[in-house]
């Protein structure tokens, strides 16, 4: 499809081209113009001033299990999920997501009153994920590190080339952000006694683990697949050097601004949630990713569990006026392209590139995506429409 935006607020890597054109050919970006195209045709857009954005990465989101199962008992099939996320993330500007499934939890279940064991939902995901899609579906496997059982199962899953994206994380507490005071308190919050608190911190503290060469051997098949590897909430520099000694090179959420620096020293990407930045803080009392930002220390952001967080954030540094435009989009677009290699296909708009881009209007400080455009194709059409008030007789 052959396609021509003119008249908008082109944003590209390194600055904001106000009145300008972009022509789209065989579904990539075929040419840029600084000005706006006088000729009209059936296939052009006049975007009346809107923002033309490049379509945001999201390098991680638990969205698709919270769709699968929205209320604890509720599971509702698979392929519906995926159908309806899309159509969501579609809507909120999302072009690439990396789904973020899990293997190595205690319980096979994804939880405790679902029907579906956690490698049913990746076998389902992956299969649709690979069959006409409105957006980019990529696989993001979350390996718990106690998860002993489902070791040889993930080395299996890399070697036949099922992950885009390995994290490894260790929710083991006392360390991370599962400290074991906070532990203790939930259990008892939960209904257990003090005694059985700690009992079962005693426990989980005793659990094995994949370390060492395990680890490696791990971290290796991925490397050899070219698949790229990040930590999760790492809380210290010391782990930070260690894991990327053994090849990491994404730090994901890290816990504090120490650990940041640290993953930025080491010429880590660091990423960091929108809804934290969002909301203006972490649930769980971590990094503010806002100060992470002020100090250059976070390089790109994704939607954690709310997919609206992104394209909100982007326009919350903006109006805040923390970083210009072009800077705040890059967060979401060519930095997260940039961590998972694919910097050369998608994430700005730049020719040659694969045309995944977003029309956005704004309703007071807020934006509203009209047009989502995947691979040259509108998949998502939501143009505002003035408001008709009922005529009374």
């Amino acid at each position: 499809m052959n396609l021509t935006i003119t008249n908008a607020k082109i944003v590209t890597p390194n600055e904001t081209l106000p009145k300008a054109t972009i022509k789209i050919s065989d579904g990539k970006i075929a040419h840029i113009d600084a000005s706006k195209d006088e000729t009209a045709s059936e296939n052009t857009i006049d975007a009346q001033g809107k923002i033309v954005m490049p379509g945001i990465i999201d390098l991680h989101t638990d969205a698709m299990e919270h769709e699968i199962i929205p209320r604890p008992g509720a599971d509702f099939p698979i392929e519906v999920a995926f159908l309806e996320l899309e159509r969501k993330m579609a809507g909120c500007g999302i072009t690439t997501v990396y789904h973020s499934l899990h293997l190595g939890y205690k319980s096979a279940e994804l939880n405790s009153r679902s029907k579906y064991k956690r490698e049913d939902v990746f076998n389902k995901v992956y299969d649709l994920a690979r069959q006409n899609t409105h957006i980019n579906n990529k696989i993001h496997l979350r390996f718990e590190l106690t998860g002993t059982y489902h070791y040889q199962q993930t080395i299996d899953l890399l070697n036949a080339g099922k992950i885009d994206l390995l994290s490894v994380m260790d929710h083991t507490p006392g360390q991370g952000q599962y400290q074991r005071d906070w532990f203790i308190k939930e259990r008892i919050k939960a209904g257990k006694s003090q005694q059985e608190a700690e009992e079962e911190l005693s426990q989980r503290l005793n659990q094995e683990k994949i370390e060492g060469e395990s680890l490696q051997f791990l971290i290796d098949t991925g490397l050899n697949h070219d698949v790229p590897i990040a930590s999760h909430d790492d809380d210290t520099p010391e782990k930070v050097e260690q894991l990327f000694e053994m090849g990491v090179r994404i730090c994901e959420f890290p816990i504090n601004l120490s650990t940041s620096r640290k993953a930025k020293a080491l010429k880590m990407y660091t990423v960091g949630g929108g809804s934290n930045l969002l909301r203006g803080g972490s649930l769980s009392g971590n990094l503010n990713v806002l100060d992470g930002i002020r100090e250059n220390l976070i390089d790109a952001i994704c939607s954690d569990y709310y997919p609206p967080s992104i394209l909100h954030a982007i326009f919350k540094l903006f109006n805040d006026r923390v970083l210009p435009l072009h800077r705040a989009v890059n967060l979401a677009t060519l930095n997260p392209a940039k961590a998972v290699g694919l910097e050369a296909e998608i994430g700005s708009i730049e020719v040659g590139k694969n045309a995944d881009m977003l029309i956005v209007d704004t309703m007071g400080n807020l934006p509203l995506v009209t047009h989502t455009i995947v691979n040259g194709n509108i998949t998502s059409n939501h143009q505002i429409q003035p408001t008709r008030k009922a005529v009374c007789p």
